[in-house]
């Protein structure tokens, strides 16, 4: 221990190292900070020292790990100092000591963790002329001798998530060929990457740092890839004890059976009430089988079944069971009976014969029930719905076109089923709405009027303004609007409802207007995605959870839903590189049949995609490490430590870089690729640099 007093060195140099130990040998107690995971400074990263030309590292060693050793030295690496309060001899300094997720005393420094991690960032010891891993440590002589893990944050790809599904972790493990592990952590927030594979409106692409310098990662079509790989599904079916409590869900669509998985794994008994003979709710009765094959719902919703979820299918609320029962019987109720009843589009003529909604036409389309066609259908509207109309018609031998009041850039629909449309024949008529259809008793036209765009709306799209005396008609024989859904509430009545018919539940808890009811999906936000809808479902089992246990509903929901993220890729030397695409069905053949259209990523296709992804967040958080490590060293949650000591006196020995950033481009630095800094020529020369210390030119390694 300090027999005189402490001193802080700021520094972890030569300079530093050599005051800490001249110090620690007179009886100071020495904190010694440094911002970097090791001490050493610059003269680490040199070849040769002047002017005696011995190993730069050799000498150093020595000191390093006599300053490591000294019981008078404390080492605070991967820390800055936040501020200092006082007057000589005695000064109160703020240290920050930023979190290794690595814990020193345990870490062995044998490296297991990096070498099996998957994530690859340019190395800054060796200057950016060679890369290392996510898991790594500066050098190999580095003092402390234990590994640490860099994170920069939630990536983008994962926070703009609904669920938060770790995109970046799955995609690195893509990239290294571990599909079953990529799968795994798909389902640890995602039980149906089959079904989202396919159908999923990607908000996670839409938030992609890769489109700063190309396209976004084809992070769905990953998804899909190691899912399809699997021939026999490998589900963890872990669940918490059985705890006494059971709880009814209604309607088998994506927010009832999210919710009932979650709630199953936390040890409720699950009863799912569905109307219909089948599970899947609108996935079954809105999508068509080109777009998601019935087995595809069907395996993925096995796993509930296997969890020891019951089902009772043709089973209405209100008619088969009363509302009131299942209040009674049950410990909690979530109502998630989507939205399957098409908004009216408030025209003359919509009763004629040959006006179907297209939530009615999928849904009697895909039950297998008979519906009267005609030979030129119009659809009206610019979503997923309309586009599903629109090509489940087409494959018919309907002549189809569809109206839009805005141009195609402004329209919901994904822009692959856009393309789609379009390539299988569909027409379409933009900057155009509907103002009356024509016809006796059956539909023979619909009045159209054009439009121009204005001013953005609340959705953030310019609104369509009529162009007075523009009107023009269509003939067609079939009108089928497909601009909104409600939900059907018969049964529900005692419920409250909002102004748009909707049920009315709190956004953060979705409790309803009875104590033990919840309820989510589109029944409440009216029609939104189906991943918006896993996330409703998650969100009320959450809440069920917490009610059932008397604990706050509120607490800790603020990281629920899709977030923002301040952390950005550097995109500084990366250069464009196509964005690989899934195998489709030839259009001549796909129109003439509901076989799926998208088959999916190759395996080269699939690796090389996965490699285009940037790491915005550094680790991937993919969980390889904690497996690998014998010494149980791995820290995820490790938190920013802030901690004050007491000094008599500072010693500032910060080091030097040797360019200012303004001057850099001025010579060229960075714009071409053979002019090199002299700690860059330090690393090339040196034996354990980046090149094994052969003189190689970076820009083409000769």
């Amino acid at each position: 221990m300090s027999r005189i007093g402490a001193v802080l060195v700021l520094g972890g140099g030569i300079g530093g190292v050599q005051a800490s130990l001249d110090l620690a040998e007179s009886g100071y107690l020495v904190y010694l900070v440094e911002r970097k995971l090791s001490i050493g400074g610059t003269m680490a990263q040199l070849d040769k020292t002047f002017p005696t030309n011995d190993c730069s590292i050799c000498i150093l060693s020595p000191k390093l790990v006599e300053a490591g050793r000294h019981r008078n030295i404390r080492l605070m690496t991967n820390a800055e100092l936040l501020s200092v309060d006082g007057e000589p001899g005695n000064f109160k300094a703020k240290i920050l000591l930023h979190p290794r997720y690595i814990d020193i005393s345990k870490c062995t420094g044998c490296g297991d963790c990096a070498r099996v991690c998957p994530v690859e960032r340019p190395n800054p010891f060796e200057e950016n002329l060679a890369y290392r891993k996510a898991a790594w440590r500066l050098f190999e002589q580095s003092t402390p001798s234990a590994f640490a893990i860099e994170k920069a944050g939630i990536p983008p790809c994962r926070a703009a998530c609904p669920i938060h599904v770790n995109a970046q972790g799955y995609i690195q493990l893509i990239k290294s060929g571990k599909y079953k592990e990529a799968l795994a952590l798909v389902r640890e927030k995602n039980p149906f990457p089959n079904i989202t594979g396919r159908i999923c409106t990607r908000p996670c692409e839409s938030a992609c740092e890769r489109q700063r310098v190309d396209e976004p990662i084809a992070i769905d079509a990953l998804k899909r890839f190691v899912a399809q790989l699997e021939e026999e599904p490998e589900w963890d079916l872990t669940c918490k004890p059985e705890n006494g409590k059971h709880i009814a869900i209604v309607g088998a669509g994506p927010a009832g059976l999210m919710c009932a998985h979650d709630l199953r794994r936390e040890g409720y008994k699950i009863t799912i009430f569905e109307a219909l003979d089948k599970p899947g709710g609108l996935l079954y009765t809105g999508i068509p089988p080109y777009r998601l094959p019935r087995n595809i719902i069907e395996k993925d919703v096995n796993l509930l079944y296997k969890l020891g979820c019951e089902f009772r299918f043709n089973t209405k609320i209100g008619s088969d069971i009363k509302f009131e029962e299942l209040q009674r019987k049950y410990n909690a109720v979530f109502i998630a009976i989507g939205a399957h009843i098409s908004r009216k589009l408030g025209i003359p003529g919509e009763d004629k014969s040959g006006v179907i909604g297209a939530v009615e036409f999928l849904r009697d389309f895909n039950l297998g029930k008979h519906i009267t066609l005609g030979k030129k259908a119009i659809v009206i509207g610019g979503g997923n719905a309309a586009m599903d109309a629109a090509r489940t018609l087409i494959r018919l031998g309907v002549d189809v076109t569809v109206v839009y009041r805005r141009t195609r850039s402004e329209m919901p629909a994904n822009p692959e089923e856009i393309d789609g449309a379009i390539a299988e024949g569909v027409k379409f008529i933009f900057l155009a709405a509907p103002m009356k259809i024509i016809g006796d008793d059956k539909v023979t036209g619909l009045e159209c009027v054009r439009m121009e765009l204005g001013e953005p709306d609340e959705s953030g799209r310019r609104r369509p303004i009529e162009i007075k005396g523009s009107n023009f008609t269509l003939d067609c024989d079939m009108v089928v609007p497909a601009i909104s859904q409600s939900p059907d509430i018969t049964g529900f009545e005692e419920l409250k409802l909002t102004k748009w018919g909707t049920i009315d539940a709190d956004p953060i808890t979705l409790q309803t207007s009875i104590k033990n009811v919840f309820a989510g999906g589109d029944a409440c936000s009216g029609p939104a995605t189906y991943i918006d809808a896993l996330a409703a479902g998650r969100k009320a089992a959450k809440s069920i959870d917490l009610f059932l246990k008397g604990e706050d509903m509120r607490v800790g929901r603020e990281y629920e839903g899709s977030q923002k993220t301040e952390v950005k890729a550097d995109i500084e030397g990366v250069f464009p590189q196509p964005r690989c695409h899934e195998r489709e069905l030839d259009p001549v053949i796909r129109r003439n049949s509901f076989d799926e259209v998208i088959l999916g990523l190759k395996e080269d296709d699939a690796i090389a995609e996965s490699k285009r992804c940037l790491n915005c967040g550094v680790c991937s958080e993919c969980m390889q490490c904690v497996w690998e490590c014998k010494a149980n060293a791995i820290l995820h949650d490790m938190v920013p430590i802030i901690e004050e000591i007491d000094v008599g006196s500072i010693i500032l020995t910060p080091g030097f870089d040797e360019f200012v950033p303004e001057i850099k481009d001025e010579y060229g630095w960075k714009r071409y690729k053979n002019i090199v800094t002299s700690i860059e020529f330090e690393r090339i020369l040196s034996a354990s640099g980046p090149y094994g210390g052969h003189i190689l030119r970076p820009g083409d390694r000769k």
